[in-house]
């Protein structure tokens, strides 16, 4: 785990930031599967993003990916060029 473990209720959106690197290319897959494993198995995945206090984690299930975000539920949305790591 890369960040301060959170809970997913406490994801304050308005300190989320961009990643210093973008990762997304290299983490689509792992979104894709982490997806899978949120709607068909009803499993988590721990997601790393970058906030203006450091890297955060949470482990929760993946709704859906857009072109530019992941939906967590709560209709919360983390943009992906915040993303850091997605481990499952």
């Amino acid at each position: 785990m890369l960040g301060e473990l959170i809970e997913k209720e406490s994801i304050d959106i308005s300190k989320i930031v961009p990643a210093d690197q973008n990762h997304t290319e290299e983490l689509r897959d792992k979104l894709n599967s982490a997806q899978r494993l949120g709607n068909e198995f009803k499993s988590k995945a721990d997601i790393t993003f970058n906030t203006t206090e450091g890297p955060k984690t949470v482990n929760t299930t993946v709704w859906s990916v857009t072109e530019k975000y992941i939906q967590l539920k709560r209709g919360v949305h983390i943009p992906l060029s915040s993303l850091i790591d997605i481990d499952f």
